[in-house]
């Protein structure tokens, strides 16, 4: 039914500093980031040459020991995989790649965060960040593009699958009908969420309001047309009711259901490239 083009890129640490952060909210961080001092912006490791043209490719962001401060940066081993180094305190995350861009000839990356606290060094990092420090972006790895044949667009996530599911928008363009449901927390500001999604119908609900609420406005949409794409981005568990009606309720095609876990409760640095449901990783 819809066949999503499958690109892949090379795998390459690329070294990058701070040079904007914009905040978005209370707990929401945008950080735009350029290539560090230095660093020759014809090479393969400048972030001219980072490609994400998908809208959830992602890039793994290596963070400074949250101990020391010292960046420790992987390289590219044998196999085209990432070599962390030894004996030292290697933290990354994944994140997708809000936007590209080249300004003043500088190439510029955005990344958008969402703030905990310091429960997690990511968050605790971007909370701190300012102009001039310094992480490591590698990848992204490979791109999923969009689909041809695409009548209606349904999104569905919470704030962490914003970035994407924005990319989502901006992507498909205005022509094409897009419904957007997000659950967010009381202190992420609703207007950003509109603004990020504009072009969309959007929904949104709060999380305060109770668990179940993304599965139950997915049901009170009435199923989906023969040539809608679904697309699911946000906590895992929230998601797996939302897939199982989809796919063993509805009965539609995996072509058709893409879901995908960002984060799940009370586990660290989930990986979201393993099944969302496994009881059913179809």
């Amino acid at each position: 039914m819809f066949d999503r083009p499958r690109t892949r890129l090379d795998l390459v640490p690329r070294r990058a500093r701070v040079h904007a952060v914009h905040e978005l909210g209370d707990t929401l961080r945008r950080t735009t980031f350029r290539d560090v001092d230095g660093a020759d912006p014809a090479a393969p490791t400048s972030l001219a040459a980072l490609r994400a043209p998908g809208p959830e490719d992602h890039v793994k962001v290596f963070l400074p020991d949250p101990g020391t401060g010292e960046l420790h940066a992987p390289t590219l081993a044998a196999d085209g995989g990432l070599q962390r180094p030894t004996g030292v305190v290697s933290i990354s995350r994944d994140y997708t790649v809000r936007a590209t861009r080249v300004v003043d000839g500088a190439a510029e990356v955005d990344v958008d965060w969402v703030l905990h606290g310091d429960e997690g060094p990511a968050s605790a990092w971007a909370a701190r960040a300012v102009e001039g420090d310094e992480i490591v972006l590698a990848g992204p790895r490979g791109s999923v593009g969009i689909p041809a044949g695409i009548g209606r667009l349904t999104l569905v996530g919470d704030e962490t699958g914003l970035p994407a599911l924005a990319r989502w928008v901006e992507a498909v363009g205005r022509d094409l009908p897009v419904t957007a449901i997000v659950e967010i927390g009381d202190d992420v500001d609703e207007a950003h969420v509109e603004d990020e999604l504009d072009g969309a119908t959007v929904e949104i609900l709060y999380r305060t309001d109770g668990p179940g609420q993304l599965a139950e406005a997915v049901r009170s949409l009435g199923g989906l047309e023969h040539d809608e794409l679904f697309v699911g981005l946000g906590e895992a568990g929230d998601l797996v009711p939302v897939r199982r009606y989809l796919r063993r309720e509805l009965g539609l095609p995996a072509e058709q259901v893409a879901v995908s876990g960002y984060w799940r409760r009370g586990v660290v640095n989930l990986d979201h490239h393993l099944p969302l449901d496994p009881g059913d990783p179809d």
